[in-house]
């Protein structure tokens, strides 16, 4: 019973110290490192204009107006209106995602006054698959750009440079492909191509 009681003892203690150390040190130590090293990053890369937050450009937000660019498609409710994470999920010889892309892409054709054959960027159609990509491509960018320049009254030239401006390149010159965030292209529009 001696022995059933000092083995009782250390167990509890060797759990306790284990709870102590994973679920109170660590923790800890990471958001403090976090907030050390890379405060912005830890605390969502919020972008702000004074004590006004303007979003995260980590997750899209939904720009319905023809004056602003527009995010990829999503399955899912975007940032600040009950924000989710999820694709279609349809299979690519689902006749539901074919007669979806074909609605999409004759919409993206008509909003963005292309011709009815024009070639367009696959994810102007399609959502990632946590539906909230906050990035498209230079391309999509580009499409939208005389939508957006018309809207404004100003030159497409103008906003095609503010696509450049905001491009962001692969990481470290070879992972992923060249990026457009939305939300930094619609604040840069905003603030006559200051970009935050």
């Amino acid at each position: 019973m001696k022995t059933f009681f000092g083995e009782f003892t250390r167990a509890v203690i060797a759990v306790s110290l284990l709870a102590l150390l994973l679920c109170v040190i660590y923790p800890l130590a990471t958001w403090g490192v976090g907030q050390l090293l890379f405060p912005v990053k830890a605390n969502g890369s919020l972008l702000k204009n004074g004590q006004q937050t303007l979003g995260s450009v980590l997750i899209a937000q939904r720009f319905a107006s023809p004056a602003y660019f527009h995010p990829r498609p999503s399955a899912v409710e975007y940032a600040g209106q009950k924000a989710g994470s999820g694709g279609f999920n349809q299979g690519p010889l689902s006749r539901g995602l074919i007669e979806r892309l074909e609605l999409a892409a004759s919409r993206y054709r008509a909003e963005n006054d292309l011709a009815p054959g024009t070639q367009i960027p696959s994810e102007a159609v399609t959502a990632s698959a946590s539906g909230l990509d906050p990035h498209i491509s230079p391309a999509d960018a580009a499409s939208q750009a005389g939508r957006v320049a018309k809207a404004r009254g100003w030159s497409t030239e103008h906003v095609l440079g503010l696509i450049r401006q905001v491009r962001e390149r692969r990481q470290l010159g070879i992972f992923g492909e060249e990026r457009v965030n939305v939300l930094r292209l619609n604040l840069a529009l905003d603030n006559s191509g200051k970009v935050l």
